[in-house]
């Protein structure tokens, strides 16, 4: 049987989750045994507390969604979810730095956040938001990634015009080599859709379809939802 459970982020990070969302996620996150839930900061401590006990990571995002936060506050942001039982940073790089070609600013930003995390052994996702950058910023967004010592580069907030792509999953791939791993995020709602970004080298998904893409995954072959 298809194990594609293991690469999700079951994620909720829509602004009108309330509590008995985040407790469902969680809960759903236990049956199934995804990678981690994703949930916003503020929901770190109820998540934490849901999934203590189980092999479920609390994942929870830091500059979200813009970045545009200076780099005080998202190492602040990430001490705080830490504290609250947080395992693993989604963190937005400064885009419009990137953009302005200020790459050192990017990458003391990005350093900052990963030797905070890394001393409380939680792992660190570079959110590049893909669908704003060309091919080039692309690739050195994920240089500069990979130069800060983060463990994944992710393409997208799911907050942009645009989400994962299979030729942006790619060309990460290619340029992150055995060092870092390949979070595929945004607008992946389908089995087929995971199963794209997977072959094109994901090795996590961030969705907040992780319920149906597995239940898609277990269904007998030649069913309706063998398909979906």
């Amino acid at each position: 049987m298809e194990n594609i459970a293991h690469l999700i982020d079951h994620t909720l990070l829509r602004p009108g989750a309330a509590a008995a969302d985040i407790r469902k996620l969680c809960a759903e996150a236990r049956k199934y045994g995804f990678a981690s839930v994703c949930v916003n900061p503020y929901w770190v401590p109820l998540a934490a507390a849901e999934l203590a006990g189980s092999a479920v990571k609390v994942c929870t995002v830091v500059g979200f969604p813009l970045g545009a936060n200076t780099t005080a506050v998202k190492v602040a942001e990430t001490e705080i979810a830490l504290g609250d039982g947080a395992r693993e940073i989604d963190m937005v790089l400064n885009i419009g730095e990137l953009l302005g070609g200020n790459t050192a600013a990017v990458l003391e930003d990005i350093r900052a956040v990963v030797k905070t995390a890394h001393a409380r052994g939680a792992l660190v996702k570079v959110i590049l938001e893909t669908a704003l950058l060309d091919d080039a910023r692309k690739l050195a967004a994920c240089a500069i990634a990979r130069e800060a010592g983060a463990d994944f580069v992710k393409t997208s907030t799911g907050f942009a015009a645009g989400g994962a792509a299979v030729g942006d999953v790619e060309l990460l791939r290619r340029a992150a080599g055995d060092a870092m791993g390949v979070k595929a995020s945004g607008g992946i709602r389908t089995l087929e859709d995971a199963r794209k970004m997977i072959a094109a080298g994901a090795t996590r998904i961030g969705t907040s379809a992780g319920v149906q893409i597995v239940e898609a995954s277990q269904a007998p072959a030649g069913s309706a939802d063998s398909a979906y």
